[in-house]
């Protein structure tokens, strides 16, 4: 009797044992783990990607893994600031550019636009000139420096020297176009659009953009499906198998070809990145004391092959802007060709030095942590597609290119033909939610109505005139000619923060070397330029956030 209790427990243990395994080895790649259905398959089913290995790498970008740090300075501030109080970060993975966007990227934007968008036409004209960078701020009212203002954008001697005299405004628009030529092509090398048709099929009615092709793709390239439906691949599903059956159907996010756009980084990543704490294993540093991008506290090298050498572009005093000529020289007196000093740990070039950064922020003297300490960005403005009567997206028409008048006077393009008209989103769209209730979210908590001192939450008209920050207020006006004219502020103000103003990261080939440490901040209006301001782009990671071989080293 006990025996065949015992017999009878086995079995059940061993039949479970059974199921268990079979459950655990089945990963359902070909059938739902929800309903049980087959997926992919010939005969009829959803299509989704279930052989989907990681992002890819976009040109230009290297991975950037995420995790906690604390931002801001713990050290003493010379220069009585307190703008960047120590606060303790979660950042995500990222992509970052591994070096400044250089005048030779740059120039290729430029003559992307001037084929598109002739500014021989009067209509496109303002496009072009829009995106030029100021090449004036070279001059010096006591300085000769005419040879960088007339050479250093376009000559070949500069092309991979870092680009400057572009606004925060500029670097936007630079970074929304290198999204769609980067997924253009692609799309183009997968075999999903006309080879070739970026060079020979493109003008200012016919052009590709990624959000416009992801929600109405027979509205890409003005279209012309012949173009769209043109490639190797493009009557095939992006994750379907060779069924003659699936033809017209054009490639979708959930098929995971198409990048996420370059941008810039946020005011945490980019700190993050220059940090580089990847490489090091100590307490003191992971709580914020690294001093610079490298090792040590000290700006030459102490490497045995490399000692004495300057490990970045600056000021070294005054009237030094690279040391006495030969060895003890940094190797530059303006900026330096990008890669002329060793990555960080993360393999970034020049996060200290050679030219200081925009970053995506909006400048506030303080990051609020207490709201958020996961991705901290100030700067969220929430728009949605506009929609067309019929429910349709509307697309900017080449007559229908919107533009900006900035605040002095220079007028640049917002929305290209092609791409999709955005709105703020209205109240409905935040209704009942809790984590948003605004489309302008930029003076959250620092700035806005309910953060100024004169409110008073009883008082719903308590003095709406005075705010927080009273920064000055420029503005432009046209006369019967149509010629811009700015017009200063005559008032007395008692700031220069406000919306409008941006956040730069990293010292400069003319800052000391105080401003090396990545925690410094500074601020600069959005549509302003200097010579000593650059960029460089971001892109989100998708998926894990370690990438395969970091996985494989762990495990």
């Amino acid at each position: 009797m006990r025996t065949n209790v015992a017999f009878k427990t086995l079995l059940t243990i061993a039949i479970g044992v059974s199921l268990f395994s079979c459950n655990k080895s089945n990963n359902y790649k070909n059938s739902s783990r929800a309903t049980g259905w087959d997926i992919n398959s010939k005969d009829g089913g959803f299509q989704y990607k279930t052989d989907y290995k990681e992002m890819e790498t976009g040109p230009g970008l290297v991975f950037v893994e995420g995790g906690t740090f604390t931002m801001g300075r713990v050290q003493d501030d010379v220069m009585h600031d307190w703008n960047n109080t120590p606060t303790q970060q979660h950042i995500q993975s990222f992509y970052m550019d591994e070096t400044e966007v250089t005048n030779m990227m740059y120039m290729e934007y430029l003559d992307w636009l001037k084929n598109v968008f002739p500014p021989s036409q009067e209509n496109y004209r303002n496009i072009y000139n829009g995106a030029v960078p100021d090449t004036l701020v070279w001059r010096n009212r006591l300085g000769f420096n005419e040879t960088m203002v007339n050479n250093y954008l376009r000559h070949p001697a500069y092309a991979n020297y870092p680009v400057v005299g572009v606004s925060w405004i500029q670097a936007v628009e630079f970074s929304k176009w290198r999204t769609n030529r980067v997924n253009e092509l692609m799309l183009e090398d997968k075999g999903y659009i006309k080879e070739g048709a970026r060079y020979n099929d493109i003008d200012a009615a016919t052009t590709f953009d990624t959000e416009t092709y992801l929600n109405a793709p027979t509205k890409v390239y003005g279209g012309n499906d012949e173009i769209t439906r043109g490639g190797k691949n493009a009557d095939k599903l992006g994750t379907a198998s060779d069924s003659a059956e699936a033809k017209n159907i054009y490639i979708q996010r959930k098929d995971g070809v198409l990048l996420p756009e370059y941008r810039l980084p946020t005011e945490a990543e980019w700190e993050y990145a220059a940090l580089g704490l990847v490489g090091i294993r100590s307490y003191n540093v992971y709580r914020g004391r690294k001093k610079y991008p490298w090792d040590g506290q000290y700006t030459r090298s102490g490497d045995v092959k490399r000692q004495g050498d300057q490990l970045a572009n600056f000021k070294q005093g005054a009237g030094d802007y690279g040391g006495i000529a030969g060895w003890s020289d940094d190797g530059a007196d303006i900026t330096a060709e990008v890669k002329s000093y060793q990555a960080n740990d993360f393999g970034l070039y020049d996060m200290a030095g050679n030219v200081s950064e925009w970053v995506a922020d909006v400048y506030r003297p303080i990051v609020d942590d207490e709201f958020n300490d996961f991705n901290y960005y100030r700067g969220n403005v929430y728009t949605k597609n506009e929609i067309n009567d019929d429910g349709s997206v509307k697309i900017v028409a080449p007559d229908g290119v919107v533009y900006d008048t900035l605040s002095n006077g220079k007028i640049v393009a917002r929305a290209l033909p092609g791409e999709i008209a955005q709105v703020p989103i209205t109240e409905m769209d935040s209704y009942l939610r809790t984590n948003f209730d605004k489309s302008d979210n930029r003076d959250f908590r620092d700035g806005d109505k309910s953060s100024s001192r004169y409110y008073e939450s009883f008082n719903e008209i308590s003095s709406p005139s005075k705010r927080m920050y009273n920064s000055p207020q420029f503005a432009t006006s046209t006369d019967s000619l149509g010629n811009v004219r700015p017009e200063n502020d005559e008032t007395k103000r008692t700031s220069l923060v406000s919306d409008e103003v941006r956040v730069y990261k990293g010292g400069s080939w003319r800052d000391r070397a105080y401003w090396l440490d990545p925690a410094q901040r500074r601020y600069f209006p959005q549509d302003m330029a200097t010579d000593y301001i650059g960029f460089r782009n971001a892109m989100s990671r998708v998926g894990s956030k370690s990438k395969n071989e970091n996985k494989t080293a762990r495990n």
